[in-house]
């Protein structure tokens, strides 16, 4: 499959003066933040509600991006296509006022089965003049395993319920049928329904403040602005890649593997910057694989439109205008862009930081000063399911924070999460209140920061006890090949992940399922960022700083930096 850019857009503001411009821009970003901050507030799981694993934005009448929230790159660069899908199942004339689109299908503008995306028509007067999207990870959608992120896959039917478009308010009404046919295949229905209530508030926002722009400037000026607020994102995007050499950069990285006998799955990015444009060619990628680490289409155009928006000016307003100088070109069949029925929930999670990295190690070779060593490069998923102790069914997810790599200017960010994830953890007081789990430990992992000029950032531990009979189910990577340093920098740390018994520790598969008994403890060990530059260029009031917060050991610091405690 591709995807390209399309024309240059004129530079006469499209006939609206610049201070327009510039205040419908802000505008539209201010009414994605605010969808964003009503799905959060009016959520019911703490996955949305705690770790803020939702993300917003704002198209125009054809299904062109104008505006999002600062929320999650994989949600974000993957939601045109939903919007797309949802447009191509109804178009404008199919839909009305009160109507709201919902999607997962991962082979019709989906990413991933938890991942339920709800598209909003904005009418001003019975013309459509917008479009509202968010997208929100629904801790469980059925399928095999609770939490809906079984490392156990093969199939897309596992996964849990898949969702075409289909309209989950027509006239302003509910759809009984859908919310009915959703609660019905989930584990935890109440907490479902809860969700879809704030995904759908989270759009009415969004009419109604799109409602009061088109009341202050009026469809026509409002249009003509969301046309040249795109153009003026695809002229800022063309100058920055017109200072990156012109040239073809190859990077290969490598999945540990699928789960099912599959490893060391090459993810090859070809970039080829060519005047003010790119193309990104994943030729020699691995073919798709049994186990559920394929990532579709969108998913992989969402980490590239990520990684080249990461070393161009990520301060260019992100629209469809900044993603038209950019070409993406994939292997159908392959792990990048597989034919269904191939299982995919682990695609958006985990393959999509493996394309991240390889695109980024691929532009570190153009423009090394732009570059950023690799961070975890995982998002290391787990679930928790089974029954409290009061017989009710619950469902726990969650991803883990890592190291972030270092670059030219500074250290990598200790235990964040990564390029596509951006969401927080689930706090220790809401995870022991709402779950029969308890926290055990939560550190940083001192040593596990690639050495360098300057460090990668620290992974870190978190042990989590089950009070109850559980299921537990894992999804990680880089637990055999580590996160890449950069000019002369090293690698990050691998992660790890252990089950502890009456304090004995016994590693458990990077992506494998288990039941659990009541008092058992799973032992999260996240992967470090690599290093950037000679680890003999670091400053010695570094490495004691290092020293003195417990980032890194003496005999760490010794080894990889030289450093002796006894010299002047």
């Amino acid at each position: 499959m591709s995807a390209d850019g399309g024309t240059n857009g004129d530079s006469d503001h499209g006939g609206v003066d610049p201070v327009t411009l510039e205040v419908v821009r802000n505008a539209c970003a201010s009414v994605c933040e605010e969808m964003n901050a009503t799905l959060v507030r009016t959520s019911f799981s703490p996955n949305v509600k705690e770790r803020k694993d939702c993300s917003c934005a704002l198209f125009d009448a054809d299904g062109a991006l104008l505006a999002q929230a600062e929320n999650l790159p994989v949600h974000l660069g993957a939601m045109p296509f939903s919007v797309a899908a949802a447009l191509e199942a109804f178009p404008p004339a199919a839909l009305e006022p009160g109507d709201a689109v919902l999607l997962n299908d991962p082979y019709e503008g989906g990413a991933h089965l938890p991942d339920l995306t709800l598209v909003t028509p904005v009418f001003v007067d019975e013309e459509l003049v917008a479009l509202a999207a968010n997208r929100a990870h629904h801790a469980d959608v059925g399928g095999a395993t609770a939490g809906s992120v079984g490392a156990d896959s093969t199939e897309i039917y596992q996964e849990g319920l898949r969702i075409p478009p289909v309209k989950l308010r027509e006239g302003g009404e509910p759809n009984a049928a859908v919310y009915d046919l959703i609660e019905r295949n989930v584990r935890t229905p109440e907490e479902r329904r809860g969700d879809l209530r704030a995904q759908v508030a989270a759009n009415e926002t969004a009419v109604d403040r799109v409602g009061e722009l088109v009341g202050r400037y009026g469809v026509e000026t409002l249009s003509a602005a969301f046309a040249e607020v795109q153009d003026y994102s695809e002229r800022r995007m063309r100058a920055e890649l017109g200072e990156i050499p012109d040239g073809e950069y190859r990077f290969e990285d490598v999945l540990d593997g699928d789960g099912h006998g599959a490893v060391d799955l090459p993810v090859v990015a070809t970039v080829t910057v060519d005047g003010e444009t790119v193309c990104v060619d994943f030729a020699g990628t691995a073919d798709q694989t049994a186990g559920p680490v394929n990532a579709v289409f969108a998913v992989t155009a969402s980490a590239t439109y990520y990684a080249v928006r990461a070393v161009t000016d990520p301060d260019i307003p992100p629209n469809a205008g900044c993603y038209r100088p950019i070409e993406i070109e994939t292997p159908s069949g392959s792990l990048v862009d597989p034919e269904p029925p191939a299982a995919v929930v682990g695609g958006n999670l985990e393959t999509s930081q493996r394309v991240t990295d390889a695109v980024l190690g691929a532009f570190a070779e153009a423009a090394p000063e732009r570059a950023v060593a690799a961070g975890q490069g995982t998002m290391n998923n787990v679930t928790f399911g089974g029954a409290d102790e009061a017989g009710d069914p619950f469902a726990f997810y969650e991803t883990q924070a890592g190291g972030f790599g270092a670059h030219a200017a500074g250290d990598g960010m200790d235990a964040v999460h990564v390029h596509m994830s951006n969401t927080l953890n689930t706090p220790a007081e809401v995870l022991e209140t709402a779950y029969p789990l308890r926290v055990r430990r939560y550190a940083l992992r001192p040593d596990t920061g690639g050495a360098g000029r300057f460090r990668g950032g620290l992974g870190l531990r978190r042990d989590i006890e089950v009070r109850t009979d559980a299921v537990c189910s894992l999804l990680a990577d880089r637990q055999r090949h580590a996160p890449y340093g950069l000019a002369g920098g090293g690698d990050g740390a691998t992660g790890v992940t252990y089950l502890l018994d009456d304090d004995e520790e016994r590693r458990l598969d990077a992506k494998s399922t288990h039941d659990l008994e009541a008092g058992d403890t799973v032992s999260l060990r996240t992967p470090g960022g690599g290093g950037y530059g000679d680890p003999a260029e670091r400053s010695l009031a570094a490495i004691e700083r290092d020293l003195r917060l417990g980032k890194v050991s003496e005999a760490e610091a010794r080894e990889a930096y030289g450093y002796d405690p006894d010299d002047e």
